[in-house]
């Protein structure tokens, strides 16, 4: 099956070479750096801990069945990045490089509660950092004038007629570049993100 037929999570899954850990990373590290910040991780610290849970979802990929409930992977995603941040706080105690104050602890416990407001957080944040590093995945793959159209009409909301004549083409061709980059997009996002939010066809 071509690659470009299939959902990053079915890339990702299919094998562990140097492509596919740059994607996860080009997809995932902005967001783990963002949260990694909200614990006051600092930034030689930070690169190493966005290392180690890409590491670890990597080799735990090929493994992960999405349970079909929403948000399946982001929990797993969060509960990997708990998990790691918890156990470098251990280690930092240990070696007298750091301290865990009873404040972190207590929002890394609600950050790993699905019910809280900070795992709430979690899923929006999750959906909106990777929704944005995917579009950027998916806009090299359409010509500039077909990423535009799709842009301009869904994201800038222009009415498809002004962006027809912006643009030189159509209005039938602009319905088509909206169609086929967002068809792109969520199947790129199958599995990872829910829902391709605020776009309709």
């Amino acid at each position: 099956m071509d690659e470009t037929s299939l959902s990053l999570l079915e890339r990702l899954q299919r094998a562990d070479n140097r492509a596919h850990w740059d994607g996860l990373y080009e997809v995932y590290a902005p967001l783990i750096r963002h949260w990694l910040a909200k614990y006051d991780v600092l930034d030689h610290d930070a690169e190493d801990l966005v290392q180690e849970v890409l590491m670890v979802m990597m080799k735990e990929l090929p493994k992960f069945e999405h349970s079909g409930n929403v948000g399946a992977f982001r929990a797993w995603m969060k509960n990997i990045l708990v998990h790691r941040l918890r156990n470098f706080w251990r280690q930092s105690k240990r070696h007298a490089m750091a301290t865990t104050s009873a404040e972190q602890e207590s929002q890394l416990a609600l950050l790993e509660d699905p019910q809280s407001e900070l795992s709430q957080l979690w899923h929006r944040e999750h959906d909106r950092f990777v929704l944005k590093q995917l579009m950027a995945i998916v806009e090299r793959q359409f010509s500039k004038k077909t990423w535009t159209a799709f842009y301009k009409v869904t994201l800038q909301d222009l009415p498809p007629q002004q962006v027809a004549r912006e643009l030189g083409i159509s209005l039938n061709a602009v319905f088509i570049s909206k169609s086929r980059v967002l068809n792109r997009l969520r199947q790129e996002a199958e599995g990872v993100v829910e829902t391709v939010a605020g776009f309709s066809e």
